[in-house]
């Protein structure tokens, strides 16, 4: 092995690498997460790796990175102190939203509260037209006046955005030119280097985000660089973006929006990726980690993906039908629906006697109770523990596990005062979760207009393929999949992800006077950025692929549907975009009229693709006899403990019949009693549910 790729993952409780070497090894390890300073499980992940490896760390060619700095910032709302910049009457866009509320009937829903306070939100007295006319510029003492109280009020990061200013930047641009010379402190956020688009809401919403986690994500991603130089890491850092694309430490550092949902979108990428290879066009991508559980949807071989996220408490979805319920970003992502279920999810018992789970998590510290670092509070991994799903020890055995102390927590805490016995207090902790975690799938199925039982379920994470065919089973669905080393697989599906960049271009008219010429200049515009870009990290034009969208809407409607766009327009394009956007609207929502139709945006996503992207391939189990143990498993209240076969990940050949447990240094697989478990060409485990 000359040089090597190294994909990491940082989880609530563990962090993830893969290494990847340049004839096709495959190494991985997994590390306690460190919170409070997360560069350093990933620093001390690659030496372990790379010893491991047998390879010296000045070999490594590529780190590439997810993290979740930028979501849990938003999560625990420690982002920067941040103020805001608008037009004259627009002060309150961000409380006003959209006006709506995310359940109809819903009295105890409140609102998120903005993530600038209104009194750091100041406005300006410029103006422009919707057609980008400036009819009133800036006033520089104005913004010197707001720059100053700021600076007296602590304010670390400012958002600026103004009224129309995606048609024409001037304004906003002369307001950032003077902020960076009277305040070079200060972090400064302009929406048009943002979201050049219509809508100021949305607009406003990205901006403050951006603003509110830069600092932090800047500050994590400078150490992480610094940290990688120190132990003789000299190869580039990319960032794994919400869209499940590559992009560098630098534009991460600038546009940290883009990459809230750093880590859970890699994984569906490694998951498309996997199933073009073992011919599985239809899955349910399902990852379970130790603080929260995610599912998305690959449908026909093509994965599922929004222009748009909303984060908030309880279920996360960038769904178009549930909308206002958390802050805004409209930004590129993968469709994931995304629950506060994972692992370290604490049990508790509240005021009405009622058992909840999450969305509280011990994390990696103090941890589940099992973990004996501090944790008190009884989890889904102690419950697990308890019932004898997890082995003695975890991650290859460096974590060995106080099963007592688990037992301990969940008496004292909920069997104790619910009156049940330990094991059953413990799979009440289970059944909970697993109805959380199935609001994630049919949040993605069956609020899309989607039968779950026509897809198969891809489970991977720490814990997804502890729970995955108790959730096949009440969802209906026959078939659960098991990748190779699926406690790692978000990492390795950085691996198999290519560099990217997303250009946006406002154009707003109706589609059947589209200007042809007009249009495909600008296609040859945004073509020539998006070369520039990806030549700056070493790509060539035969490497770059770029693929254009329209967004499109009938008229007077508000929002839009995004359709393929061909990289040279023709007059007969007109007919065939609005047929296709019938067509997918149709498909939304039921139903499609014969009213005109505008097109509001042209998006460009263009991928740098090096041909060293990781590959999956057919695999074989280890030669030898099969080792085979028992352990008692409580798999259900009517058959309580079962002598259950437990065989290891490495020699494990098939045909078998459940119950049965599958272990491997990064997860264990649970087969339930009647599931029979196989393996298939490419080393995945796959459980057909009786």
């Amino acid at each position: 092995m000359n040089n090597a790729r190294i994909g990491v993952d940082i989880g609530g409780t563990f962090t993830d690498l893969v290494l990847f070497g340049d004839g096709g090894e495959t190494f991985f390890t997994k590390v306690p997460s460190t919170p409070a300073r997360p560069e350093e499980a990933v620093l001390t992940g690659i030496r372990q790796i790379t010893e491991t490896a047998r390879i010296s760390v000045s070999r490594v060619a590529e780190v590439v990175h997810g993290t979740t700095v930028g979501s849990n910032t938003l999560l625990q709302k420690v982002g920067a102190k941040t103020g805001l910049i608008t037009t004259k009457g627009f002060r309150d866009v961000l409380e006003i939203g959209r006006v709506r509320t995310p359940t109809m009937f819903d009295l105890s829903w409140e609102k998120a509260v903005p993530l600038i306070a209104r009194r750091y939100r100041m406005e300006v007295d410029e103006r422009s037209t919707a057609d980008g006319r400036i009819l009133k510029g800036v006033n520089e003492q104005e913004v010197i006046d707001i720059g100053r109280f700021f600076e007296a009020e602590g304010v670390e990061s400012v958002a600026v955005c103004f009224i129309n200013s995606y048609r024409n930047p001037e304004n906003e641009t002369r307001v950032l030119e003077i902020m960076r010379e009277h305040f070079p402190d200060m972090w400064v956020t302009a929406s048009v280097s943002v979201l050049p688009e219509i809508r100021e809401y949305e607009r406003t919403s990205t901006t403050a985000v951006n603003a509110y986690v830069l600092p932090s994500l800047r500050a994590y991603f400078e150490r992480l660089e610094n940290g990688l130089r120190e132990i003789g890491v000299s190869a580039p850092l990319l960032i794994s973006n919400s869209n499940g694309g590559l992009s560098s430490a630098r534009m991460a550092q600038e546009k940290p929006v883009f990459f809230i949902s750093s880590g859970r979108s890699a994984g569906v990428v490694g998951a498309g990726r996997l199933g073009e290879a073992a011919g599985e066009k239809d899955l349910v991508v399902f990852d379970m980690g130790g603080t929260t559980a995610s599912a998305s949807l690959i449908h026909k071989g093509e994965l599922s993906r929004a222009n748009e996220y909303e984060f908030r408490a309880g279920i996360s979805t960038p769904s178009r039908f549930i909308k206002a319920g958390g802050y805004l970003m409209r930004v590129p992502t993968v469709d994931v629906a995304e629950v506060g279920s994972g692992a370290g999810s604490i049990a508790r018992i509240d005021e009405g006697g009622l058992l909840h789970v999450g969305p509280l998590s011990a994390g990696a510290d103090p941890g589940p109770v099992c973990y004996g670092i501090g944790g008190n509070s009884p989890t889904v991994t102690d419950a697990n523990v308890v019932l004898g799903f997890l082995p003695a020890a975890l991650a290859g055995g460096s974590m060995k596990l106080d099963v007592e102390g688990a037992r301990a927590a969940i008496k004292r805490d909920l069997a104790d005062p619910l009156k049940l016995s330990i094991e059953d207090a413990a799979f009440g902790i289970r059944e909970v979760v697993n109805i959380n975690m199935a609001r994630t799938i049919k949040a993605v199925t069956v609020e899309r207009g989607v039968d779950p039982r026509d897809f198969a379920i891809l489970a991977f994470g720490g814990s997804g393929p502890v729970h995955a065919c108790d959730l096949a089973r009440t969802l209906g669905i026959s078939r659960v999949i098991f990748p190779r080393s699926p406690g790692v697989f978000t990492a390795t599906g950085m691996l198999a992800a290519k560099v990217e960049r997303y250009l946006l271009r406002s154009l707003h008219g109706r589609l059947d006077q589209l200007p042809v010429a007009e249009v495909n200049a600008l296609l040859k515009d945004m073509r020539a950025d998006a070369h520039a870009s990806l030549a700056e990290e070493g790509y060539s034009d035969d490497q770059i692929e770029c693929t254009f969208e329209a967004d499109l809407r009938f008229k007077g409607q508000d929002f839009e549907i995004p359709v393929a766009l061909p990289e040279t327009v023709t007059e007969a394009d007109r007919e065939n975009l609005r047929a296709s956007f019938r067509e997918a609207y149709k498909a939304i929502y039921g139903y499609a009229s014969d009213d005109s139709v505008e097109i509001v945006n042209i998006r460009l996503n263009a991928g740098g693709n090096s041909g060293n992207r990781l590959a999956f391939t057919a695999h074989k189990p280890e030669d030898g006899p099969a080792d085979v143990t028992t352990r008692k498993v409580y798999f259900s209240r009517k058959d309580g403990w079962i002598d259950t076969p437990i065989h290891q990940r490495a020699t494990f050949r098939g045909g078998a019949v459940g119950p049965l447990i599958i272990q491997s240094p990064d997860t264990t697989i649970v087969v339930p009693p009647g599931a029979k478990a196989d393996l298939d060409a490419f080393g995945n485990v796959v459980a057909t549910l009786a």
